[in-house]
């Protein structure tokens, strides 16, 4: 144990270089290095180096408060962008349906204008109607409008536009109204022939771009160009509205109708607005109304009875000669 603490059992931390030469040997590091950097700046290179280095760790260091102030920012910064966008998304929202608005009132006073210079002078008034749906089949050329019998609008009624004629309605309801198209061809029109006054039907073809004439003798009086107007009888349309122009007309000899084709002046596929229309009663131009719902002619008056047939004289034998008499009155 005693040999323990001798000189050959000196501690560890007794066993270093003196202080004197630990200094010497930094000093002269520090000499050489200061004189290196003085020539050739190599103190600036290292300095570089260890920024580059130390870059990272300083970064990682002051992370955290900089990414707190960022998305503190950013968070702020989102929430004023996202109001600003939801102000003007609504903003923009409502100027796109004002400008929708006056469009669509424009379009419709311009509509309305065209709608009420094209009523003839009979139309006692008119409602305009929205087009809500088209059939435009080979079969059957129908619409359906968004008025019906809590407007007024009755079975029969005539449907124009600023154009021409359109067709008329066939089933009201309550609200809504199926309207026939003059171009159906369950649809008959009684025309005029403005410039020869002739009268014929014109028929629907079941295509939209064109009427039939199919009454009309093969030596009428009717050229391409012709322009065809209502003739106020049917009860439905005035007189002298005007309906289609003649595109084609084609004779055979061996015919003896003449084959007559004719275009609608009413725009059905690019229309959106109609109107129905009321006429006066007793004007020159009204149509002619029918006799009655069942087409019978009016019944007179009950109280009228006609006169009693004249007596007639007994026939006289042959070779007798009647003596004159006096005419009798009839019965009374």
């Amino acid at each position: 144990m005693a040999a323990f603490g001798t000189a050959a059992g000196r501690p560890l931390q007794g066993r270093g270089g003196s202080p004197g030469f630990s200094f010497t040997l930094f000093a002269v590091l520090a000499v050489v290095v200061m004189y290196l950097d003085q020539r050739a700046h190599y103190i600036e290179r290292v300095r570089y180096v260890l920024q580059a280095a130390a870059y990272p760790i300083q970064l990682a260091v002051n992370s955290p408060p900089t990414a707190r102030r960022w998305l503190k920012e950013s968070f702020a910064t989102r929430d004023a962008l996202e109001s600003d966008n939801a102000r003007l998304r609504a903003r923009a929202r409502d100027l796109e349906l004002l400008a929708m608005r006056y469009d669509a009132l424009a379009r419709e006073n311009g509509a309305l204008r065209g709608l009420s210079a094209a009523l003839p002078p009979v139309a006692d008034r008119w409602l305009a109607a929205e087009i809500v749906n088209l059939q435009m089949s080979s079969l059957r050329q129908r619409m359906l409008i968004d008025r019906g019998a809590s407007n007024g609008v009755f079975e029969g009624q005539a449907v124009l536009d600023e154009s021409g004629v359109i067709g008329q309605t066939t089933h009201v309801g309550p609200w809504s109204a199926e309207v026939i198209l003059i171009t159906d061809p369950e649809h008959a029109l009684p025309v005029r022939i403005e410039r020869t006054g002739l009268r014929t039907i014109a028929v629907g073809a079941g295509d939209a771009s064109s009427l039939a004439l199919p009454y009309l003798p093969s030596n009428a009086d009717v050229h391409g160009g012709d322009l065809l107007v209502t003739s106020g009888l049917g009860g439905v349309f005035p007189e002298g509205y005007p309906v289609a122009r003649v595109t084609e007309v084609h004779r055979d000899a061996v015919q003896p109708l003449a084959q007559v084709r004719a275009a609608p002046l009413a725009h059905v596929a690019a229309d959106a607005e109609v109107m129905l229309v009321w006429f006066r009663q007793g004007q020159p131009a009204a149509p002619t109304p029918p006799p009655n719902a069942a087409g019978d002619l009016p019944a007179g008056n009950p109280a009228m009875q006609p006169l009693p047939a004249p007596h007639q004289p007994a026939k006289a034998p042959a070779g007798h000669t009647p003596e004159a008499t006096a005419p009798q009155e009839p019965p009374q």
